[in-house]
């Protein structure tokens, strides 16, 4: 049985399954509970207009499939998880289909079973902000502006994530406070907007991010009253991601160093007094090696600087905390852990406008995801009379994953054939990893045979693509007639892997005989191309001429006889006559 057989049963015994279920009564299993929690239980009277219409469920059906469909979308969830969600979608439409109930008491129940499927599978009811994706690009360059000046502002947005954001929206964070907004508060002519930011095809790579960036310019006129120093601009990102829209934005927070008038004070000063507290900020980073492969020890350089052009920082220590994931027995482990099993650095001092740069060996978790991981750099310090100062920063470090395949057993029907026909090969190929393969794609190496080169695109983690190839017989099997299925895909970082399957396959020539005559029936200079033919149709009309030639004879034998016997009597009695 081929795979296209198998394929066909499997709809039909679904579909059969599928009208065994609706013609069954109410389900046992879990359905009281859900009756119980969403219907008061009293009877509906079907004459009132209150009533639910087979048009408000099937709107209820595809509110819930809607739903359904977005939680797939962002999760690729496991097949156990996806099992979960099936049980309780299907559960709902039957009970929706099956149930009389008020208008008001159906949309509750919707609303109900919406918050079940989100429970399925955790933290996937919105978008959820994060840094992982979105950042500033590292061209930012902290601009300068004095008092009562025009300045503009790029900001290089880069996606960082795999899947395209749409619909964005990015507004810096407001307000009349001079301490925490150096520019005129014009709400209204802050906010921009654009179609799309394109996902990172290879996951992570920081490059392909810069590349596809949106550089958005703002013009901001700075305040008269402006404190002198480094002010933090945020900005507010809003997006969609697979067509939902994010519940909270993401913030982006730039650095601008303003200039205010003599006397106006500093930031970070008590009450715009002309004593500042110095502000540490991060700068850059780099990792060592450049890639980061989920298992591999690494080494990253965190660039920070003292933006006081005066005022030194004393006592400072960094901590590095990345992001907790993986949950076993209920504990959470860091995606990234310090080799030396300290998370912390510390030096004495940092000078003024003086940088620093943080050095730490982690490794990576080896059951991550490729995709981008936050490290948060918590900074404490003392400057002069003011201790305890602190900041923090956040920096996205990619983590890659090895591409991890394997293949089914090569079916090929037929597995002899002759020279000019076809023969069909399928197999499957797994996605065992936890990165998408992108460009799949299956071309055969054999002296026998040739085509049957197949396309298959993305494959993502989990998922499998079915190889149904005709290749044609070109020239006869020599040697054991393996032939090799060269299977290539890129990989997030945008490499080529290639690996081989092999199979055989038996191509042989077809023998046409010729029929063999009697030597005293072949022609003796037969010509053309069907000298053959030719020969057996005049064997033919020479066995029937002889044949006929024979039946002649023999009348002609009888017939003589006949008037022999007749001459014979009439002498005799000729003669009995004269006797």
């Amino acid at each position: 049985m081929n795979r296209r057989q198998k394929k066909q049963i499997g709809k039909a015994v679904f579909a059969l399954l599928a009208a065994l279920m609706v013609a069954a009564g109410p389900m046992q299993t879990g359905m009281e509970e859900v009756q119980a929690s969403s219907i008061s239980g009293n009877e509906v009277d079907r004459s009132s207009s209150e009533v639910i219409t087979d048009d408000d469920r099937a709107e209820a059906d595809a509110q819930l499939k809607y739903h359904m469909d977005s939680i797939l979308k962002r999760t690729h969830p496991d097949e156990y998880t996806l099992q979960k969600l099936n049980d309780t979608f299907y559960s709902a439409v039957y009970y929706i289909a099956n149930t009389e109930m008020s208008v008001s008491e159906l949309w509750s129940y919707v609303n109900e079973m919406k918050a079940k499927l989100d429970a399925v599978v955790p933290d996937v009811s919105v978008t959820t902000p994060t840094t992982e994706f979105l950042q500033v690009g590292n061209n930012w360059e902290t601009p300068s502006a004095s008092y009562g000046q025009q300045v503009s502002i790029v900001l290089p947005i880069i996606n960082l994530g795999s899947e395209d954001l749409t619909d964005l929206v990015v507004s810096p964070v407001v307000s009349n406070d001079v301490k925490t907004w150096p520019f005129e508060p014009d709400t209204t002519g802050y906010i921009q907007s654009f179609a799309e930011i394109p996902g990172n095809p290879f996951g992570g790579n920081y490059e392909a991010g810069m590349f596809a960036r949106r550089e958005l310019t703002f013009q901001f006129t700075v305040r008269e009253d402006v404190l002198t120093g480094y002010y933090p601009v945020v900005f507010n990102v809003w997006y969609s991601k697979a067509g939902v829209r994010c519940e909270e934005p993401v913030q982006l927070t730039v650095y601008v160093y303003t200039q205010g008038k003599p006397g106006a004070g500093h930031i970070g000063g008590d009450d715009g007094a002309v004593e500042s507290k110095p502000r540490i900020i991060v700068t850059g980073f780099e990792t060592d090696p450049g890639e980061i492969y989920a298992g591999d020890t690494f080494t990253v350089t965190i660039h920070v600087k003292n933006t006081s052009k005066d005022k030194a920082v004393t006592n400072v220590l960094f901590d590095m905390q990345a992001v907790e994931s993986g949950t076993e027995a209920n504990t959470t482990y860091a995606v990234f852990l310090p080799t030396s099993g300290s998370s912390s650095v510390y030096t004495d001092s940092i000078a003024p406008g003086s940088e620093f740069d943080i050095n730490i060996e982690m490794t990576a978790k080896t059951d991550l995801s490729q995709k981008p991981y936050v490290l948060t750099v918590s900074m404490k310090y003392d400057a002069g009379k003011d201790i305890d100062l602190t900041d923090e920063a956040k920096v996205s470090i990619p983590v890659l994953q090895e591409a991890r395949y394997d293949t089914s057993t090569v079916e090929v029907m037929p597995a002899s054939v002759s020279v000019g026909n076809q023969s069909n090969v399928m197999f499957s190929i797994y996605n065992t990893g936890k990165t998408t393969f992108y460009n799949l794609q299956v071309k055969y190496e054999g002296d026998s045979i040739e085509g049957g080169d197949a396309f298959l695109g993305t494959l993502k983690p989990g998922e499998t693509a079915n190889v149904d190839s005709m290749v044609n017989a070109v020239a006869p099997t020599t040697g054991d007639g393996t032939v090799k299925a060269l299977i290539t895909f890129e990989n997030e970082s945008g490499d080529e892997i290639s690996f081989e399957k092999e199979f055989t396959i038996d191509v042989y020539e077809e023998v046409y005989e010729e029929p063999v005559m009697p030597e005293n029936m072949m022609p003796e200079e037969p010509q053309g191309p069907n000298v053959g033919m030719i020969a057996g149709i005049a064997a033919g009309v020479l066995a029937v001429a002889a044949v006929v030639v024979i039946v002649v004879i023999r009348k002609k034998k009888k017939r003589a006889k006949a008037l022999k016997l007749e001459t014979d009597f009439l002498e005799d009695a000729e003669l009995d006559k004269k006797d």
